[in-house]
């Protein structure tokens, strides 16, 4: 077997296992060859970036086709970790990859227990163009602007990548005025609902209302199907990385699938 031939195998294993979730390596099938060879590839493809090259690879021939609609919805889910993931050792210093894993993993505890939540922007075909991860208790306002600096749709010919939506969808969890200003000074129209204790204080102190268009908002069930489609693959509704590196790596391999599928 040729090398390329190899790394397909390698892929297809990967996708295999996020899919029906295998948490340990005697459950891989064997015609993916073996689960250290997979798993080796799969870590060292995370470390490097590759799933993000190719994520944004795929992202660019959409755009330069006009293929992507740049109304852009953002919202996040929580994810339980498995025990498998829980079992995570102390970050020893060392190379850069240790170095860029958080302290946390991106485990946190909430009601759920240890959750993880993904952070996700998607196109208004409910295609992700960006995502990281971060412990579950987190509060999505704290993530948007970090989110939104990650879409990057790189140009197929010359010229600087896209990073600016059209517009952007978000639920009430991202009404802040600060976030708000953000989104007004990077001249991006944005769709959001006002919280009922912003628009008393609004209504006692004076002001505009902020725009609010609700055929627009209607829209936002695009992100919703969206996870869905991700939380298909039982291996991202499940959490059993150890590490964020990897399970962010996952989540990405998991989007550039459905890229694949639409394009």
């Amino acid at each position: 077997m040729n090398p390329r031939s190899k790394r397909f195998q390698a892929l297809q294993g990967l996708s295999a296992g996020f899919r029906s979730g295998v948490p340990q390596p005697p459950d891989l099938p064997e015609r993916y060859g073996p689960w250290k060879t997979v798993y080796t590839r799969f870590r060292r493809y995370a470390l490097d970036g590759v799933f993000t090259r190719a994520l944004q690879q795929i992202q660019a021939h959409a755009d330069a086709a006009g293929d992507i609609d740049w109304l852009v919805q953002i919202d996040s889910t929580i994810v339980r970790a498995h025990q498998h993931a829980a079992a995570t050792a102390e970050k020893k210093g060392g190379g850069q990859h240790q170095q860029d894993e958080p302290d946390d993993h991106a485990l946190g505890r909430s009601r759920g227990g240890l959750t993880t939540k993904i952070h996700l922007a998607c196109d208004g075909k409910g295609r992700p163009l960006a995502l990281p991860v971060t412990p579950g208790q987190r509060h999505d306002s704290v993530c948007a602007r970090p989110l939104l600096e990650r879409i990057r749709v790189p140009r197929t010919g010359p010229g600087r990548p896209r990073c600016r939506p059209d517009q952007v969808i978000a639920d009430k969890a991202y009404s802040s005025r600060g976030f708000r200003a953000y989104l007004r000074k990077r001249g991006i129209a944005h769709t959001i609902p006002e919280k009922t204790d912003q628009r008393r204080h609004r209504l006692r102190r004076g002001g505009r209302p902020p725009g609010f268009d609700r055929e627009t908002y209607r829209r936002r069930n695009m992100i919703e199907r969206c996870f869905n489609r991700l939380k298909g693959f039982r291996g991202i509704a499940t959490r059993y990385e150890k590490t964020a590196t990897s399970y962010e790596a996952a989540v990405t391999l998991a989007s550039f699938l459905l890229w694949a599928r639409s394009v």
